[in-house]
């Protein structure tokens, strides 16, 4: 799902990127193209809304530096407000005092859980932790072979 949501907003982002000049149109017209993206990939219409309200607000009041072209720019802009968006710090994993932890993975078909619950037994394997993973989608039975 993030993989796709990525190459459909690379996708948008490059078309402008490439544009030495950018008219206030072909802004409009670009996020435009990111909202339709955003939406299409499920994200919420609410946080599509201010997400889009919040760029669409820095990138017309945006002075435009020299030396970056005004499609980087825009570029910049969304790259900033989807950091801010999704959260700019990084959790740290918080373990159970006393073994096991248990975490459960939940999310959408292709959203990441099978891979990052892989990364994340990984990682605790490296710590000298021992790892236990379960698959439990009923749906999906090659998630067993993946972990």
């Amino acid at each position: 799902m993030f993989d796709q949501l990525s190459d459909k907003l690379e996708g948008v982002l490059s078309g402008l990127r490439q544009r030495g000049v950018l008219t206030e149109p072909m802004i409009r017209e670009g996020l435009r193209e990111i909202r339709r993206v955003l939406l299409e990939a499920d994200v919420n219409f609410q946080v599509t809304r201010d997400f889009m309200k919040r760029v669409e607000e820095k990138a017309m009041g945006e002075r435009v530096l020299k030396a970056v072209s005004p499609g980087q720019q825009l570029v910049k802009i969304v790259q900033e407000e989807l950091t801010s968006m999704l959260g700019e710090k990084k959790a740290p994993l918080v373990l159970a005092p006393i073994p096991p932890t248990v975490i459960m993975m939940v999310g959408l078909q292709g959203s990441g859980k099978t891979t990052t619950a892989g990364k994340i037994a990984r990682r605790m394997k490296r710590e000298m932790r021992q790892t236990r993973l379960v698959a439990c989608d009923v749906y999906r039975p090659a998630a067993v072979e993946q972990l």
